[in-house]
């Protein structure tokens, strides 16, 4: 058959097609895309078994050391002095005990396809619940029955439930990262312990009051420097870690951005701040009679609440900073700078 001009005959009509097929890529994935199909359910977070186990652990060991601390004193008096020193310290491991405990339960209902934002929620907040209720029973059963005990029990369970809430974000990376540097946080602040007579010694710290107080502002500011570096550091850690295990297993993962590393950066601090929140909610009894004890001993749960705040914060800021500037170093040049540098070149 002759071909005439803008004609067309049913050969021709199957040769676009042919060249379609063959010149169309299959799909692949794209790991920095946004786009990711439905069904595949919010990103999980790495490890989440091993932090529960180890934030059970620094529970216990918080709970027991303050038992021991409080049993070795004198009855009355001394009980609640003592009892008022470790609070902070049993309140922010209940924190981070409940949140990883809740990020562990929220993840395992994840991997089954249960991963609705309000069941997630519901869910967290039931697991710290459990944790909560778990501690309170540990305390009033091992505890001396006094005054103090059923503060420490109920701001012990309070803590526990506010953490399981925060576990309840749908950014389960970012929680991990969270409740993982301020783990590494709390056990570095109790190491650092171990260094802060020399370090009073360093600063200059003599027989006058004057001198006693500015040694001891500048211990505090260099463990609340250096706690806010370990967070930070961890924080990075995580989130790269995160990230590679996200990417071998859904290459459809987004790439998290700088506001996730400035949250989980500051997020150590966060906590923080929030269990002194509890303390001063849940904890005033204890610390009301624990400063009504003398005049020394008013100004020195004063001077405790106020080197807690200070410490928090100074975690907040330096956390958040190092993290961002962490991932900001692994940043390349964008793809503009790169054609601006081929053309110059």
């Amino acid at each position: 058959m002759t071909k005439q001009p803008g004609g067309w005959s049913a050969a021709d009509s199957e040769q676009p097609s042919q060249v379609t097929d063959e010149a169309t890529p299959a799909a692949t994935p794209d790991p920095v895309s946004d786009e990711r199909p439905e069904g595949l359910g919010p990103a999980l977070a790495p490890g989440t078994a091993v932090l529960a186990l180890l934030a059970l652990g620094w529970l216990t060991g918080m709970l027991w050391s303050t038992r021991e601390a409080i049993n070795s004193a004198a009855a009355g008096i001394t009980a609640i002095s003592l009892s008022a020193f470790a609070l902070p310290g049993v309140i922010s491991a209940a924190l981070v005990a409940g949140a990883t405990f809740a990020l562990f339960g929220v993840d395992l209902l994840a991997r089954r396809g249960r991963g609705r934002a309000t069941l997630r929620f519901v869910a967290a907040v039931a697991t710290g619940l459990l944790v909560g209720l778990a501690a309170a029973f540990a305390v009033n059963l091992t505890y001396a029955d006094n005054a103090t005990t059923n503060v420490i029990a109920g701001t012990t369970a309070a803590a526990a439930i506010i953490g399981g809430a925060v576990a309840g974000a749908r950014s389960a990376p970012v929680v991990g990262a969270v409740v993982a540097a301020a783990l590494g946080t709390l056990i570095f602040v109790v190491a650092f312990s171990r260094v802060r007579d020399p370090l009073f010694d360093l600063f200059g710290a003599g027989t006058t009051q004057e001198s006693l107080f500015g040694a001891a502002k500048w211990v505090s500011r260099t463990e609340s420097l250096l706690a806010g570096l370990v967070a930070g550091l961890l924080t990075f850690g995580y989130l790269t870690w995160a990230r590679r295990w996200t990417v071998r297993r859904d290459p459809y993962a987004p790439a998290l951005r700088w506001p996730a590393y400035l949250v989980a950066g500051a997020g150590p601090g966060l906590l923080l701040l929030a269990a002194e929140v509890i303390l001063r909610t849940g904890g005033r009894e204890l610390l009301d009679l624990a400063g009504a004890l003398s005049e020394a001993d008013a100004v020195a749960q004063t001077a405790l609440g106020t080197s807690r705040v200070d410490n928090a914060i100074w975690v907040l800021f330096v956390g958040a900073l190092t993290a961002m500037v962490a991932f900001g170093r692994t940043l390349g040049p964008t793809s503009q700078d790169d054609a601006d540098g081929s053309v110059e070149g």
